[in-house]
């Protein structure tokens, strides 16, 4: 435990090295196994809920999230959940959200000046909160991120460390404050919900569509639940998000060659005034890679725990009820049968398909709870980042390997302080060439033969319901009553193809299958 406090990611990679796919480790008395690689991680994000639980391994968040909410809701009951949240993630609304982050973004940097020095960190912390409340909640909820909001905020990130996992009910003065701010943003929320409960005509925003959503035997979520939903959307959403785009900027600078590739690509898009069109942001293909890699080499969350409540069984091993399970992105992410020389930052792995597996690259886990924000997560960094180098050059202050990993706490980070020089770019820069990737319609990973039938169906498993399906080949797909995928036409003909082909590709769960003689 000693050696899990100090450095988890160590000590779990080096469980990893010395017992292969599944090792046993103990933590605190609680003998835990650890899977690794793309067979190990299927098998532990397959297996249902009541024999792999996250509820028992995620007790800590119940006093954070509220009882009854999230991980403490039960199975039928969370799905339910997410499914209203699904509502503000889902293609239509997101289409909205790029040019929400560039205002938001361009706020932040105009106390900047032309040029100085700034803590990288502590700038995309702030930011990420603006633009996660104002996207995903509304107006009103952004403009209520004040001094008590981030003060009650900060008292539930701090009760999130190593002993909570264990023991998350200690009467210690760091529980005790977790309580009372949870108790005090339940009424901030209440005061907002009555107020627009007395409105004309209330915003369509996600806290809306939480307000009038119902559950399907009809009740309404109360104050309580919609507050702990909305902790658990900025929790998912902000030092995730914040510490990944903290590093994808730290890489890019580590990688001039990739830096001046990608600038030239975001300055194109916005020339074309593309930058801010969903489809064009999922079309560019070094911009979505470059954060992909990002994220292969620092995923926020080092470890990923379900209890088993039954036997769970794996090439004939047997891991039984009582055991916690781990699958971690960190270590998953550096086997080098699956990711060769694994240190290295290279966006082109995923132009060779090192990670066309699903299972392989699990940085927002995996399966039908793979994290729901993950398509809005690297939506706000891509255009973030494009909206930084549109406005700034930027160079590192300290050696770039003095850059490292802080594992202190829950979600991991760069070690503080990360500083930054900026100088802001001249306004009338040249116009630059649209670069020849930009140029054509993107290969697809999906190559279909003109003259041959394909059949098309849905993991039920991993569909979330995220409806880039129905966008991308609204003649194939529709969505069910439940608000998830269905085939609307199994056997598309080849005019259908490339729609089909976008489809299969943006799919953030790669829930979609196509199988061609």
């Amino acid at each position: 435990m000693v050696e899990f406090q100090r450095n988890p990611f160590d000590l779990l990679q080096r469980a990893w090295r010395e017992g292969g796919e599944l090792v046993e480790i103990e933590l605190l008395r609680q003998p835990t196994v650890l899977v690794t690689g793309p067979e190990a991680n299927e098998a532990f994000f397959r297996a249902p809920d009541d024999q792999l639980c996250r509820r028992e391994a995620y007790k800590l968040m119940t006093p954070i999230f509220g009882e009854g909410v999230v991980f403490d809701a039960p199975g039928s009951r969370l799905d339910e959940q997410m499914r209203l949240v699904m509502r503000s993630l889902r293609d239509e609304p997101m289409r909205r959200y790029p040019s929400l982050v560039v205002q938001e973004t361009e706020r932040l940097v105009s106390q900047w000046g032309d040029e100085g020095e700034i803590e990288l960190l502590h700038f995309c912390k702030e930011l990420f909160l603006y633009t996660a409340t104002r996207c995903l909640m509304g107006e009103d909820m952004r403009a209520g991120v004040d001094a008590e909001f981030e003060t009650l905020y900060g008292n539930l990130e701090k009760a999130i460390n190593p002993i909570a996992y264990f023991y998350p009910h200690l009467p210690i003065p760091t529980f005790q404050r977790r309580d009372a701010a949870r108790a005090r943003l339940v009424e901030r929320v209440t005061e907002t919900i009555e107020r627009r409960l007395r409105a004309a005509s209330p915003p369509d925003d996600g806290l809306q569509r939480l307000i009038d959503g119902r559950y399907t035997d009809g009740e309404r979520m109360t104050p309580h639940e919609i507050t702990g939903v909305l902790i658990a959307i900025i929790f998912a959403g902000h030092h995730t998000s914040a510490g990944t785009q903290t590093w994808t900027l730290i890489e890019l600078l580590r990688n001039p060659a990739v830096m001046r590739r990608l600038r030239a690509e975001t300055d194109a898009l916005w020339d074309r005034g593309d930058a801010l069109d969903l489809r064009a942001l999922r079309d560019h293909r070094l911009g979505r890679n470059v954060l992909r890699e990002t994220l292969r080499l620092h995923p926020p969350l080092i470890f990923l725990f379900r209890k088993v409540l039954r036997d769970w069984q794996y090439k004939g091993w047997v891991v039984e009820a009582g055991k916690m399970l781990c699958a971690s992105p960190a270590v998953s992410h550096r086997v080098p049968e699956t990711y060769p020389d694994p240190e290295r930052f290279d966006p082109e792995r995923f132009e060779r398909g090192e990670a066309d597996n699903p299972f392989a690259y699990i940085a927002f886990g995996g399966g039908k709870h793979k994290c729901t924000g993950n398509a809005f997560g690297l939506l706000q960094i891509q255009v973030v980042t494009q909206t930084l180098l549109r406005d700034f050059d930027f160079e590192l202050v300290d050696p770039p390997e003095s850059y490292v990993h802080n594992y202190k706490t829950a979600t991991v980070m760069p070690q503080a302080p990360v500083r930054v020089r900026y100088r802001r770019r001249a306004k009338e820069r040249a116009r630059v060439a649209v670069p020849a990737a930009l140029e054509k319609q993107p290969e697809r990973r999906l190559q279909l033969l003109p003259d041959r039938p394909v059949r098309v169906r849905i993991d039920r498993q991993l569909c979330q319901g995220h409806a880039v399906c129905v966008s991308e080949a609204p003649g194939i797909f529709e969505l069910d009553a439940r608000g998830e995928g269905e085939v609307k036409n199994a056997t598309p003909g080849s005019e259908a193809f490339d729609r089909l082909a976008r489809a299969y590709e943006h799919c953030p769960n790669h829930a979609i299958l196509v199988e061609q003689d």
